[in-house]
């Protein structure tokens, strides 16, 4: 039975699901930040999942960062399965621009997570709801 990993859990808000993945909103306005979980037991690394599987998680990521890109018009998407801190396979979706609190460094670790107010994490969701929405298969949570 699948299950959230705890630190995911308390790091994100679920947005929906696709037809493999979870698609989660991180905790941290510094950076439009999207994360796939999924929805296997078990997932440490991409080729765990199987051919069929690892296929269809990058369809939904390619996906996914298609519409990061098109609705943000980023400089650099950046899209990293790490895993070192949250063993449960996880793929982060990035949104870089020039300026940003840790550009061009990578985000983790240059700065403490800076997390939303109540009324922008609802308006961050609500907006990404709507954008995903467009997405072959994606079912809004709750």
């Amino acid at each position: 039975m699948f299950e959230l990993h705890p630190t995911l859990a308390a790091d994100s808000v679920i947005l929906g699901e696709l037809p493999l993945s979870l698609v989660l909103l991180a905790r941290d306005r510094q950076y439009p930040w999207l994360i796939l979980v999924p929805r296997v037991s078990g997932m440490r690394e991409i080729y765990e999942l199987g051919e069929g599987g690892s296929q269809q998680l990058l369809r939904e990521s390619c996906a996914l960062a298609e519409l990061m890109q098109r609705e943000l018009k980023a400089d650099k998407l950046n899209i990293a399965a790490i895993g070192n801190m949250v063993p449960q396979l996880h793929l982060h979706h990035v949104a870089r621009f020039r300026g940003d609190a840790a550009w061009p460094k990578p985000i983790w670790g240059v700065h403490p997570a800076q997390p939303y107010s109540l009324d922008e994490l609802a308006l961050q969701v609500s907006l990404w709801r709507r954008r995903l929405a467009g997405l072959a298969g994606f079912v809004a949570a709750g």
